[in-house]
């Protein structure tokens, strides 16, 4: 037998496992290159970087920074605004409009990476904030069928149909004529902008939202999916994979596109309510929805990632995680099945402003990888940028990273 087609010994692959973790390399990537992660930075791009990081390693100066901003930025203080679009803002939106946005999508597209745009608004509750929503993300569509870097916009449920409502529904709370009317007017409102998706050749991801809106956000999704991803994913659902259930969820959705003949549209993602999620469900008395610890997380994703990319033909994967081990493995099996690495159904994405080494060295070795770009007012994307902050301000946390891998290009370029 040839030696080469020999079964690697256990040893040696669990030899290789730890120096690809220690050196964050994968089949050639070198997911630490801070040389490719940072090409696109000036020095002192790189300088505010490092220090809005720093800062933002600080947990108790994120909790007084949130509670205050968010309340400043309530009583419209203008000083308050140009503040945060000056640091945190200019980090992780892409602008206030999509003219604006233009510098950054064309930056991402200079190193390779592709954009999903989002317009930031949630947690809306009336219809002239629905409708105003709604009308932007049309705006986003068309933008986006006119840019050759744009394939996907991204929007928000809870920025088109009220918490409220998605809630009374989960809960099973039959439906007064009012709200009824107001169901039929959400079906409306999610059906003209998906099928403008369609007409324009643009995929629309819909974001997972709190577990006890979750399935009434599942079932609207779905009802756009039988709808519009016959042909093509233009409709794409969010799988929080940190809570318990979604694993089977995946499954069950896939088993369901089969069946009813379209397919499934699949973002992956670990989850970002986890503390929220578990304090209501101490406070009600229910089991919590979330894994129990960050391996079964881990162990529910990568399950998740191997079913994606084993039915990649009629499933549309977005990994859309900021987990290195996770776009390691991804990267194997596409190479390991010999699929082609710029395969719409197998993308990567992650967020802007943060995981730049993954990003970029990814879009680097030809693989498909978008940066999520958030776009509006100051105003209408605080919430965002406050869990950006708030969900990474541990010393184990995705702000530690970023610090030590831009201080580590700073060194390389002899500015510390």
């Amino acid at each position: 037998m040839d030696q080469s087609a020999k079964p690697v010994p256990d040893n040696l692959k669990k030899a290789k496992a730890i120096a690809q973790a220690v050196t964050g390399t994968a089949d050639g990537i070198d997911f630490f290159d801070t040389t490719i992660a940072f090409a696109g930075k000036t020095n002192e791009a790189l300088k505010r970087s490092a220090w809005l990081f720093g800062l933002m390693n600080h947990h108790w100066l994120v909790g007084l920074g949130s509670t205050l901003g968010l309340a400043a930025i309530k009583m419209r203080l203008p000083f308050v605004e140009t503040a945060v679009k000056n640091t945190i803002f200019q980090q992780f939106c892409g602008g206030t409009t999509l003219l604006e946005s233009q510098a950054a999508i064309d930056g991402l597209r200079s190193q390779g990476a592709l954009t999903v745009l989002d317009y930031g608004a949630e947690a809306k509750e009336t219809e002239e904030d629905f409708n105003h929503t709604m009308n932007e993300n049309m705006r986003a569509i068309d933008f986006a069928s006119q840019s050759g870097s744009v394939p996907v916009v991204s929007s928000k449920i809870t920025g088109l149909a009220r918490f409220g409502l998605l809630e009374s529904m989960q809960a099973g709370e039959p439906f007064t004529p009012e709200t009824r009317h107001e169901y039929k007017t959400i079906l409306k409102r999610l059906d003209a902008l998906c099928a403008h998706a369609a007409k324009r050749g643009v995929a629309i991801f819909f974001d997972a939202e709190e577990s006890w809106i979750q399935d009434s956000i599942d079932h609207l999704v779905m009802v756009m999916m039988r709808r519009y991803n016959k042909e093509k994913a233009i409709v794409y659902n969010t799988f929080q994979l940190y809570r318990t259930d979604r694993l089977q969820y995946l499954f069950d959705s896939y088993d369901l596109a089969q069946k009813a003949g379209f397919i499934l549209g699949a973002k992956l993602v670990r989850g970002a309510y986890m503390d929220k999620e578990r304090e209501r469900a101490a406070e009600m008395g229910y089991p919590s929805p979330i894994q129990p610890s960050k391996e079964a997380t881990d162990h529910a994703f990568d399950t998740a990632l191997r079913f994606c990319i084993d039915h990649y033909e009629d499933l549309a994967l977005c990994n859309a995680s900021h987990n290195v081990d996770s776009a390691r493995l991804q990267v194997s099996l596409i190479r390991e099945k010999g699929l082609d690495p710029r395969h719409p159904h197998l993308m990567f994405c992650q967020l802007y402003g943060m995981s730049d080494n993954l990003t970029f060295n990814l879009a680097h070795h030809g693989f498909s990888v978008a940066k999520y770009v958030v776009y509006g007012p100051v105003r209408e994307v605080v919430p965002y940028l406050i869990r950006r902050a708030q969900e990474n301000s541990s010393v184990t946390g995705d702000m530690s990273r970023e610090y030590q891998l831009v201080h580590k290009e700073m060194k390389r370029r002899g500015l510390a």
